[in-house]
């Protein structure tokens, strides 16, 4: 399984981004679809998932109401929407699979390669 993450990029302030996350290769319907981010000096930190089989979802309390994961399932690709965007969301951003829900990075085993969401103020 591969996963390609792009749709990063420079915005100013309550301005709006769209990333995508590419994958190739089986994806089983009881997998985990998230993004993750990581901002410089810090830890990566769950985002949001989405569960393949059903489309339920799953978000952080920092961007609960401004973000939203979403899947198409016939192009095998997963979305991430971030509206009202702040400068404290400014991290590389990175998608990953994992065989079910978990708000840690380790039990994810599939990493695509991060893209980079610079919000200015």
């Amino acid at each position: 399984v591969q996963l390609q993450a792009s749709g990063g990029g420079l915005v100013p302030a309550g301005g709006s981004l769209r990333l995508s996350c590419a994958a190739s290769g089986s994806i089983f319907s009881s997998s985990v679809l998230a993004w993750f981010r990581q901002a410089p000096g810090k830890e990566r930190e769950f985002v949001a998932a989405i569960r393949w089989s059903n489309g339920y979802t799953y978000y952080a309390d920092s961007v609960m109401g401004r973000f939203t994961i979403s899947s198409d399932k016939a192009a095998k690709t997963v979305f991430l929407q971030m509206n009202s965007l702040k400068p404290e969301d400014t991290a590389v951003y990175y998608c990953a699979r994992g065989a079910g829900l978990a708000y840690g990075p380790a039990q994810y085993k599939y990493w695509g390669q991060g893209t980079l969401v610079t919000v200015s103020s």
